[in-house]
């Protein structure tokens, strides 16, 4: 199980920062900017460098707002299982570029590509966006793109 992060700009109009994933795990997928753990970092630590690396932008650990908590599984790939805290950042620095892993664009929060996202995204993204917290899991089915089981809960 590999600790994750998953971060999303998101202006004060609303507009939420999605990156169209270039390659590796969830390539072509629009997703927020995240990544695995290194060394000793923190969750948030982990979030403001893949942040930076993915999109250019430069954000505080103590500026993210925690929004949830996520348990992936895919039983047919377990080295894929990972949980995930997943944070709004609403404060940045910088202007989001594209690197070698993301391409980077806004999108409005009523105009999201669910169609070119994660399955399970349009079921939990819209609670994030309407300011709940969540935590969860979320199973997949073989194959890795349908979501055979997810169980959301709101969360204080």
């Amino acid at each position: 199980m590999r600790p994750t992060t998953l971060c999303f700009p998101i202006t004060a109009d609303g507009r939420l920062l999605l990156g169209r994933k270039k390659r590796g795990f969830g390539a072509d997928k629009w997703n927020g900017f995240g990544g695995k753990l290194e060394g000793r970092e923190t969750f948030r630590q982990c979030a403001v460098r893949e942040l930076h690396e993915e999109a250019g932008l430069i954000a505080a650990p103590e500026d993210l707002e925690i929004i949830g908590f996520l348990d992936f599984h895919f039983p047919a790939s377990p080295n894929d299982d990972h949980i995930t805290y997943i944070y709004f950042a609403r404060t940045w620095t910088g202007t989001p570029v594209e690197t070698e892993e993301m391409e980077p664009r806004f999108f409005s929060a009523d105009n999201l590509p669910y169609d070119e996202m994660w399955q399970g995204d349009r079921v939990w993204l819209p609670m994030l966006l309407k300011g709940e917290k969540i935590k969860g899991i979320v199973t997949f089915a073989a194959g890795g793109e349908q979501v055979d089981r997810m169980e959301i809960y709101k969360h204080e």
